[in-house]
């Protein structure tokens, strides 16, 4: 339902044709003033347009910030501690980029003293949701404009019709249609839409934009040792690097190795199944060392437990709950897993395949000489697990006695 008697609205601006229209749109029916933020999240464009297309509208208030450290260090790796994989397969890069561009846009809301806050956000998607929860969250009182649940302009021809109607610069390229639309930030890339809305056609090699094919890839593996302080990536190869510089040096490392390609038909939170095509470079390295290393820092029961919360902690993330007290909750608990998790992984990146060759901690729980298949000298009493499994098997011996057998309940 559109909302009423709005004064100054903060608009999620990317300076693009649909945002651009988006801005005009507003101005025009809300007859309110637009102040735009446009934040740089590591998406590889230019961001200058944007200031100068705004400057164009009359925005007199234009926020344009870099915002990649802030989103790999506060959002990126408190996820990555956790493994976070939506359906067993999304690193869910769109998805953890939506609370930090809604939670800036409610504090310049506050600073500018605007009352209501604008997305472009279709009304198919998950992103409204995502957008539109953390809006509430942070400022239950905000008043929320999404125009594509409020215009007419539902088609291609109508936004173009609206942009030369009021003298929207619009780029050669973007007049005809997209084969397909991109969503990208330093995490990944995005691609979904047309072209690829058949989930039985394999995917143009056009649509890869942050990875070269495997077969492609060097003949010769490429080692990389990352290091690790309390579940976060520190350094790469020995060398400290800030979040946002060593998510950017994984990406150059696993585009060159053809790593992180995923072809996913996934459950939208609004009903639908949805084909997209993710690139993920340096996330699915990041991925696999992070377990590499908590694979000998984690107490058994204490990593199973923390898988076991994974899958609910990535749904409450794409589902838009980042803000919630539940995603917090288990963030708590899954900080609380990480204090010992220090030390440095090695991993071999080869043609797409990212694999774990050697791992080392000062905290680590992996005993050689408990293991060991020569003489352990007394640390382990093989003696001790004959008690181990009789009293595991009582409940079974005691069923079958009582003659509950054959897959009997």
């Amino acid at each position: 339902m559109p909302v009423k008697d709005v004064k100054k609205v903060v608009l999620a601006y990317s300076g693009g044709l649909d945002t651009s229209v988006i801005l005009r749109w507003l101005q025009t029916t809300y007859h309110c003033e637009v102040v735009t933020f446009t934040a740089d999240l590591g998406q590889g464009e230019e961001l200058e347009p944007a200031r100068r297309k705004a400057e164009l509208f009359g925005v007199s208030q234009i926020f344009i910030e870099d915002l990649r450290e802030t989103f790999v260090r506060d959002f990126v790796f408190p996820m990555f501690r956790a493994n976070a994989l939506y359906e067993g397969q999304y690193l869910l890069g769109t998805s953890i980029a939506r609370p930090l561009i809604a939670q800036r846009q409610i504090e310049i809301a506050e600073a500018v003293g605007a009352d209501a806050v604008a997305h472009g956000a279709t009304g198919k998607g998950n992103d409204q949701v995502r957008f539109e929860l953390a809006y509430y969250a942070l400022k239950p009182d905000i008043k929320i404009i999404a125009p594509w649940r409020e215009w007419e302009l539902t088609s291609r021809t109508r936004l173009l019709e609206f942009a030369e109607a009021n003298q929207i610069p619009i780029a050669r390229d973007k007049r005809g249609e997209a084969p397909f639309s991109v969503d990208a930030n330093l995490l990944h890339s995005s691609s979904e839409g047309k072209i690829l809305e058949d989930p039985a056609v394999e995917p143009d090699e056009m649509v890869y934009q942050r990875t070269i094919r495997p077969e492609d890839a060097p003949d010769a593996a490429t080692v990389v040792r990352i290091g690790f302080r309390h579940g976060d990536a520190v350094s790469i190869d020995g060398v400290a690097l800030s979040p946002a510089v060593l998510l950017t040096r994984l990406n150059e490392l696993g585009r060159a190795n053809g790593i992180g390609r995923l072809d996913l038909v996934e459950n939208r939170f609004v009903g639908m199944k949805s084909r997209g095509v993710y690139e993920t470079p340096g996330g699915t390295i990041l991925l696999a060392a992070h377990r590499g290393i908590e694979s000998i820092t984690l107490d058994r029961e204490a990593a199973h437990l923390k898988d076991s919360l994974m899958p609910r902690y990535a749904e409450l993330i794409y589902c838009g709950f980042w803000f919630s007290p539940e995603r917090r909750m288990l963030q708590a608990a899954i900080d609380a897993s990480q204090a010992s998790v220090t030390g440095e992984v090695r991993l071999k990146l080869y043609k797409g395949n990212v694999s774990v060759i050697g791992r080392e901690s000062p905290y680590s729980l992996y005993s050689m000489k408990h293991v060991t298949f020569e003489d352990d000298h007394g640390a382990y009493d093989q003696v001790d697990a004959q008690g181990f499994i009789k009293l595991n098997a009582l409940r079974l011996r005691l069923g079958a006695a009582a003659g509950r057998r054959g897959g009997a309940l």
